[in-house]
């Protein structure tokens, strides 16, 4: 989603009346509960929370030029990997066996055996529809972030065909995009 990301492709930033970004706020301790003790450092109510619209419907929520969480249409807001580095317990863990490394860096959907073989690892509570953090095997920081097309029991018991949507990796645009000018 973000291979080719570069701030050509904003459209627009607004920033936002406080009651949007109260629900912003909201929306995102709701999905993230362990940000909430961090998330007057993170989203500081006084200073100016700015929504950043891009192409294909997808908004980055930026403070103090730094981009923190992004969202598709209405979907959950995810955080961007540099924030998630910082916080890694914040969201469900899927493993990736050692095969799927260079393909998942390059871009691609993770399959459903690259997280049922011996090197993966799946949380049995996932849910579909669910932003998750991909690890590596072998590897302490999550390589990308995901969004389930089938929950993790399924993803077991069916074991083929795409089972996370891979959203945002590390060295894609958004990565290299430290601060939005």
């Amino acid at each position: 989603m973000f291979k080719k990301f570069s701030s050509e492709e904003v459209s627009g930033q607004n920033q936002v009346k406080a009651s949007v970004q109260r629900k912003i706020r909201q929306s995102i301790t709701d999905e993230y509960p362990g940000l909430e003790p961090v998330m007057d450092d993170l989203l500081p109510k006084k200073s100016p929370l700015i929504v950043v619209k891009c192409q294909n419907h997808l908004n980055l929520v930026v403070v103090n030029n730094v981009p923190l969480f992004f969202n598709m249409r209405d979907g959950p807001y995810m955080p961007t990997l540099r924030l998630l580095h910082q916080y890694p317990d914040i969201m469900k863990k899927l493993q990736v066996d050692r095969g799927a490394i260079r393909f998942v860096l390059s871009g691609a959907n993770i399959m459903c055996p690259g997280l049922t073989s011996p090197g993966g690892y799946l949380d049995e509570e996932v849910a579909a529809e669910r932003p998750v953090a991909l690890m590596a095997e072998g590897k302490q920081h999550a390589l990308a972030i995901g969004f389930t097309k089938m929950s993790a029991k399924d993803i077991k018991a069916i074991n083929k065909g795409i089972g996370v949507d891979n959203m945002h990796y590390l060295n894609d645009g958004l990565w290299k995009m430290e601060k939005l000018e």
